[in-house]
């Protein structure tokens, strides 16, 4: 009888394992941030068949959001749906009836199965809004952020659940990019893990891993890359003109340094180096640069402030 007894809670303890083992299927998603990042994050996510909630501080914020959703929408379907304009339509329709929006997060994240981030790219403000909606969201949700550069580990440390938080990083534009970098912390269980990888390829992208490391995979590469381009620059050893041209015939990028630069935006360039090199000041990829300190003091921050490294009209 013993036996028999030992037995069964060896067997109850295996099918109980084995069920917390089980990777979440994630159907309903909040979205926090109803930026260019948030914003398209939402669309994929709803074109995919997810229910989404799209929160923002004002309603003003939202309409803008959805609004841009609904162009983004008609262009994807000119191509995907080129020879049938009614099907194109009805997958429009579709989408937008997948997405809604709301201004009070805490009241939303009760049902969700994952919460993305994408806000400002301020810890200390990340932090707050995870330990605030960590109270009201249920024991299975996985929460993630969108950061490009700031570690994934401290913020899963604001919360209860660094278990169930990752990193899930978009990139833009997001309906056209076809990457997603899924992070792990040393906390995440790898049920989470399975999760956020599903969840990537359920949305039609293509997710690669990687362990929380600053700037994770791609800008970890392209960051030092573009600042060794400036300080190419700075030193007089080619003209930024002649760098562009050579990294794009000599390497085939679609655009050089300093264009990217310009396009990313300068201000965001210099926020990334200088976080980076206050984690490793000793590492010489990670060295600040007097001119791009200077155009971002002037405010000449690119394409979006018509002034960078070049000029726009």
């Amino acid at each position: 009888m013993a036996f028999a007894t030992r037995h069964f809670v060896r067997a109850a303890s295996s099918d109980a394992a084995t069920a917390a083992a089980k990777k979440l299927l994630i159907k309903h998603i909040t979205i926090i941030g109803g930026g260019l990042m948030g914003a398209g994050i939402a669309q994929v996510a709803a074109a995919s068949g997810h229910t989404v909630v799209l929160v923002d501080q004002s309603d003003e914020i939202l309409k803008k959001s959805t609004k841009g959703i609904e162009e983004s929408l008609k262009r994807v379907t000119k191509k995907k749906f080129a020879d049938k304009p009614e099907a194109g339509a009805e997958f429009i329709k579709k989408t937008l009836k997948n997405l809604s929006t709301s201004t009070d997060a805490a009241s939303v994240v009760h049902s969700t199965d994952l919460v993305i981030e994408a806000i400002v790219e301020n810890l200390e403000v990340k932090n707050e809004l995870f330990k605030t909606l960590d109270k009201f969201a249920p024991e299975h949700t996985i929460f993630a952020s969108n950061t490009s550069s700031l570690q994934i580990t401290k913020m899963a440390n604001a919360t209860t659940r660094q278990d169930r938080f990752g990193g899930l990083h978009f990139f833009n534009p997001v309906p056209v990019m076809k990457l997603v970098e899924v992070i792990r912390t040393p906390m995440t269980s790898q049920k989470t893990f399975e999760s956020l990888m599903d969840f990537s390829k359920a949305v039609g992208k293509s997710p690669v891993s990687c362990k929380d490391t600053p700037g994770f995979i791609v800008n970890r590469l392209l960051v030092p890359y573009m600042m060794e381009a400036v300080r190419l620059f700075e030193r007089g050893d080619a003209s930024k003109e002649d760098i562009d041209v050579a990294m794009k015939l000599g390497a085939g990028y679609p655009m050089g340094p300093f264009e990217l630069l310009d396009y990313v935006g300068l201000d965001t360039s210099k926020y990334i180096i200088d976080g980076w090199h206050s984690l490793e000041p000793n590492n010489p990829l990670f060295a600040p640069s007097p001119l791009l300190n200077k155009l971002v003091e002037e405010k000449k921050l690119g394409k979006k402030t018509g002034e960078g490294f070049y000029k726009y009209k």
